[in-house]
């Protein structure tokens, strides 16, 4: 199937609990979720002011939580921050920033990319190499990667940038992870220099997905053109104030930082006593690249237990992180009895 056929086509997230139940039919319930890599433990919810429901969003509360977004994200101002419905309808309309030509996307790494750029009318490939983004028009980079956590360093994207905006290209960098991430690597502080866009994902650190909220970072001008092409109230009154709530919350964001990378390490060691090795991921999910990766997926979804695969990549599986004790109990088991099958 060629690029521009993938971009009509319904790509898999992992996520599905509908797509789990046809695949295991027979498995316990509830679905113990470990396919996505949105943190199990949410931002605290509350009680929403009446007005973020019954009135459209007021301008002044957007451009308060612009303001909490360029701060915690390190970005120069809020006038170089765009919030959106989540970083999903961004994608297409950030490749349209530059005129169809030649797109490269650093692989492997999240299918949409490549499908937004072909939507937007560029020749896409799937590059291997990191130098290969300079011969591009728009190059976009996953940092950190998913599924594996690659992280490219900011001085060599840095450099990038200044190739392709020598030639009026852009590089896209997609920081979804950056908030579990090393974030002395992050472009956000970046953008003013033109060039650059880098996306920020809200509900998955913060674990309120739903909400639908991310963030374009770029320099004024640019900000403005996606802000136009969004349109006014493009973020609704629930996802402002949550916006605005969790940001603000420093105090959350790093006890959450702190609680994630104590997890991501029991988790590492959980698979690794059962023979299934860790080799790489972030603090939300971690990335497992050995030849029983099909059989142990198949495993666990027939106990009731969602990891995701990648049909294009057998041996790779990506695992988030269980929300409770049982969830963790209920893993511990259905490796333990995995393990003991290929005995």
């Amino acid at each position: 199937m060629g690029i521009l056929q993938q971009a009509m086509a319904a790509v898999d997230h992992g996520g599905s609990l509908a797509r789990a139940r046809a695949l295991f039919p027979q498995a316990p319930e509830p679905f113990v979720d470990l396919s996505t890599g949105i943190n199990p433990h949410s931002y605290p919810l509350f009680d929403l002011p009446a007005t973020a429901l019954l009135r459209l969003p007021e301008q002044q509360r957007l451009h308060d939580l612009k303001a909490v977004a360029a701060a915690a994200y390190g970005a120069p101002s809020l006038q170089e921050v765009v919030a959106a419905p989540g970083t999903q309808i961004l994608l297409p309309q950030v490749a349209r920033l530059v005129r169809p030509g030649r797109a490269a996307v650093l692989s492997p790494t999240y299918a949409e990319h490549a499908r937004a750029a072909a939507i937007a009318g560029h020749a896409v490939r799937e590059a291997q190499d990191f130098d290969e983004l300079a011969n591009a028009d728009l190059a976009v980079v996953v940092n950190p990667n998913n599924p594996d956590g690659r992280v490219i360093e900011r001085t060599r994207l840095l450099a990038l940038a200044e190739k392709l905006r020598a030639k009026g290209g852009l590089l896209i960098v997609d920081e979804a992870f950056m908030d579990v991430g090393p974030r002395e690597q992050s472009l956000a502080g970046d953008v003013g220099q033109g060039g650059i866009v880098v996306l920020r994902s809200f509900g998955k650190f913060f674990g309120i997905a739903g909400a639908r909220l991310g963030f374009a970072l770029a320099e004024p001008e640019t900000a403005g053109r996606l802000e136009t092409q969004l349109g006014p109230w493009a973020v609704s009154g629930p996802a402002l104030e949550y916006g605005f709530r969790a940001l603000s919350d420093r105090n959350w964001q790093d006890a959450m930082r702190a609680r994630l990378h104590d997890e991501s390490g029991r988790l590492d060691a959980l698979f690794l006593r059962h023979d299934a090795p860790v080799g790489g991921g972030t603090p939300l999910y971690r990335y497992l690249d050995f030849p029983q990766a099909a059989g142990l997926f198949s495993a666990l979804g027939r106990r009731g237990i969602l990891l995701r695969h990648y049909d294009e990549r057998p041996t790779v599986l990506r695992a988030g992180l269980p929300g409770n004790e049982e969830e963790w109990s209920r893993l511990e088991t259905a490796l333990r009895e995995w393990a003991g099958e290929r005995r």
